[in-house]
C-alpha cells in the first residue's frame, strides 16, 4: 500500500429486511461520520443481488462481489474494510460477516458465530438464562405450527407480547390483551420471520445501553431512558419524532445505573461480541429483565449510540474511526 493511499472504507447501509429505509438513514449518518482525513468512505447500498456503490446519492459503479471491489474511470477499488449499518438480514445475521471472513475483510460488528446466535432471540435467551441473566419466560411457534392459544395465555398470562424470533426490527410486535387477539398476533409476527415467540410481560420501564470494545479496551456507554407515548416501543414509537421521550444519561439512581453497565459487560463478553453493541432490558422493581442483543444498532442521528456517545463526551467520529483502525490493524 502506497504511503499515500487512504484505506478505502465500505459503509454498507440497505439490506433485506423491513428496516431498509432506517438503514440508509443510519449509513449516511456513519458515512459523514468517517474521518476523511484518515479514511476514503464510500457509500454501498445492498438490496438482494444489487450492491451499488453511491456517491453524493448517485450510483456510480456496482460491486464486484467476487473481491468486493468496484471500478470507476477504469480504476479498480478494493474496498480494504466494511462498515456494517444494515438492521436485519444479512448485515445482522452473519451471513455477511461469513462473506467477509472468506474474502478476508475485516469488519465492523461481531463476528459470524456472535451475529447470528444474539440475531435468534430464542437462541440467545436460551444461551444467556444458565448464566442467570434474568428474561421474561417465553414459547416458540414455527411458522403454520398449530397453536393452543388458551394454553399459551394460561401458562404465560396476559397480556403477552408476539414478536418475529429472528428480525432486526420492532416490526411485526403485538402487546395483546385477551385470547381472542392472540392468533391474529402470531400470524403478524409470522409474516417477519419463519418463527414467533410469545413472551410473558414483564411491566417495568425500558432502558438501553451500548457498549464498544476497542483493542483490549470496553467502553460501556451511559444508559438511555425509554419512555414512549405508544404502549410499548413499537416501529412507530422508535422513528416517529416526539413518539418517544429519551433521556441519557437515565434518570436512575447510582447502584441501579451501575448494574445496567454491568449487567450489559456481562452480556458483551457472554455473547463474545465486536463493535458497537446496543442491549435493551425492563427494569421492573430492583431488577433488569434482558430484553435483545442489537449488533448493528441504529446510527441515524438521533438514534440511541449517538445519543450515548455525545452524553459521554466523546464523538461518533472518534470512535468510528477506533473501530476501523483496530480492526485494520488486525
Amino acid at each position: 500500500m502506497s504511503k499515500n493511499h487512504k484505506p478505502n472504507i465500505a459503509v454498507i447501509a440497505g439490506g433485506d429486511s423491513s428496516e431498509f429505509v432506517v438503514s440508509v438513514k443510519s449509513g449516511a449518518n456513519v458515512l459523514k461520520a468517517v474521518d476523511t482525513d484518515k479514511f476514503m468512505p464510500w457509500l454501498v447500498q445492498m438490496q438482494g443481488l444489487k450492491w451499488e456503490v453511491f456517491q453524493n446519492e448517485e450510483k456510480i459503479a456496482d460491486v464486484d462481489k467476487s473481491d468486493f471491489s468496484f471500478t470507476i474511470n477504469n480504476e479498480k477499488i478494493k474496498f480494504d474494510f466494511a462498515y456494517i449499518t444494515i438492521h436485519g438480514t444479512p448485515g445482522e445475521d452473519g451471513i455477511l460477516q461469513a462473506y467477509f471472513e472468506l474474502l478476508k475483510v475485516p469488519y465492523s460488528t461481531c463476528n459470524v458465530h456472535s451475529s447470528s446466535l444474539t440475531f435468534n432471540k430464542w437462541f440467545c435467551n436460551n444461551y444467556l438464562r444458565p448464566f442467570g441473566i434474568k428474561m421474561a419466560a417465553s414459547q416458540k411457534l414455527k411458522k403454520g405450527e398449530t397453536f393452543d392459544a388458551e394454553a399459551i395465555v394460561e401458562q404465560l398470562g396476559l397480556p403477552i407480547f408476539v414478536k418475529p424470533n429472528a428480525g432486526g426490527s420492532s416490526f411485526g410486535i403485538t402487546k395483546v390483551k385477551e385470547v381472542s387477539k392472540v392468533k391474529a398476533a402470531i400470524e403478524k409476527a409470522w409474516n417477519e420471520s419463519e418463527e414467533a415467540l410469545v413472551e410473558q410481560f414483564i411491566d417495568g420501564n425500558e432502558f438501553t445501553c451500548g457498549a464498544v470494545r476497542i483493542g483490549g479496551k470496553k467502553v460501556i456507554f451511559p444508559i438511555t431512558e425509554v419512555i414512549p407515548q405508544n404502549e410499548f416501543f413499537d416501529f412507530e414509537a422508535k422513528y416517529t419524532p416526539g413518539a418517544t421521550q429519551e433521556i441519557t444519561p437515565a434518570r436512575l439512581p447510582e447502584p441501579l445505573f451501575k448494574k445496567c453497565q454491568e449487567l450489559t459487560s456481562k452480556i458483551y463478553d457472554l455473547c463474545e461480541c465486536s463493535g458497537i453493541v446496543r442491549i435493551d432490558f425492563i427494569l421492573q422493581g430492583e431488577e433488569f429483565y434482558f430484553l435483545e442483543v442489537n449488533t448493528t444498532p441504529g446510527m441515524t442521528a438521533t438514534s440511541f449510540i449517538p445519543q450515548q456517545i455525545n452524553a459521554m463526551g466523546s464523538t461518533l467520529k472518534s470512535i468510528i474511526s477506533q473501530i476501523i483502525e483496530d480492526k485494520l490493524g488486525e
